[in-house]
């Protein structure tokens, strides 16, 4: 397994270097950072103009600037991925987009990754639930109910929720749930039991708008794999033994039903990503949402592909750990 899993990683160096060159030229044809600038009223001197060029290395062909992004030879000491260091900001001449990044990445794993394991249970839970029960009124309104969520806009559902939020505040006179912020700063004066009821009252409502419109496409291909692994012929076979339903489900279906959720749950990290920003938008979390929002706003080229290139390489990895979860769900998979 260790062979395999380095094969894979070596395999995955490829995607990432073309992943960079299509996010460099489609960031670098898209428009010109210093547009805003170059239009002001009154028109600034040449020189200012020229020396934002140099800085922002918009002097250079764009085979050298991409060079100098990737490996940060014969630049400033300000750029190079390989180096740690993702280029010059056009927001302003001390902004450090790294330190940004990594300021930024905690609020948003922490939101990622508590909304993923809750939409992974849900979607498992309903939709083995619904295989189950197939054509029951359960599984006509579990059916609803993901669909439902998988219409509804995140921004708009996100909305909603943060009002249901306020309501529920009001109904019971406290703060029980918070709808603005992340809960950074108050976390800092917290500890112990304080600190945990701060995480939940801060969390509670992103994280229910992030599960629910990742679940409902999961739900749904977890039915039809329950559903195609409970007609099998060797499920069909345990059932003739005589095994209990419940041991048919849980020792032989759900194991193997798994595996085409697992793909499924790599591939659709990028749908989280994309679900990520609108969602801290609207909670106003300073996470890399708002970073991506500001980004844009500013027509900031390398804090645009810092980002890009760090949501390629999460979903890279996430396909890295569900191949590598293939053998655990299914011991007849050899890792060769």
């Amino acid at each position: 397994m260790l062979v395999y899993t380095v094969r894979r990683v070596l395999g995955a160096i490829p995607v990432l270097l073309l992943a960079s060159v299509l996010t460099f030229v489609l960031i670098d044809v898209s428009g010109d950072p210093l547009a805003n600038l170059r239009v002001m009223q009154p028109p600034p001197d040449p020189e200012v103009i020229q020396l934002q060029e140099e800085r922002l290395y918009l002097d250079r062909s764009m085979p050298e600037r991409y060079w100098l992004w990737i490996t940060g030879i014969g630049g400033n000491g300000d750029i190079g991925l390989l180096q740690g260091e993702f280029g010059p900001s056009t927001q302003s001449a001390t902004y450090d987009i790294g330190a940004n990044i990594a300021e930024r990445l905690g609020v948003t794993l922490r939101l990622v990754g508590a909304a993923t394991v809750f939409a992974i249970g849900l979607a498992v839970l309903t939709g083995v639930v619904s295989a189950m029960r197939q054509y029951s009124k359960l599984d006509y309104t579990l059916t609803f109910v993901g669909f439902l969520a998988l219409a509804m806009p995140t921004f708009w559902f996100a909305g909603i929720v943060q009002q249901a939020g306020v309501g529920f505040n009001e109904l019971l006179g406290t703060q029980f749930f918070a709808t603005v912020g992340d809960g950074t700063y108050q976390a800092q004066s917290e500890s112990g039991f304080g600190l945990v009821t701060n995480a939940l009252a801060y969390m509670t409502l992103p994280t229910i708008v992030l599960m629910l419109t990742s679940f409902a496409s999961w739900s749904r291909y977890q039915r039809t794999s329950m559903l195609e692994v409970l007609n099998s012929d060797y499920v069909r076979l345990a059932r003739a033994k005589g095994l209990p339903n419940r041991v048919v489900v849980r020792r032989h279906a759900l194991r193997t039903a798994l595996i085409p959720l697992t793909t499924v749950v790599a591939v659709g990290m990028a749908a989280i990503i994309d679900g990520t920003v609108l969602t801290e938008r609207v909670f106003q979390w300073r996470g890399l949402g708002e970073f991506f929002i500001q980004a844009v706003a500013a027509n900031d080229s390398f804090a645009l592909m810092a980002w890009l290139m760090l949501s390629g390489t999460t979903v890279i990895l996430a396909n890295l750990i569900a191949d590598l979860l293939y053998g655990v769900l299914d011991p007849r998979i050899r890792y060769e």
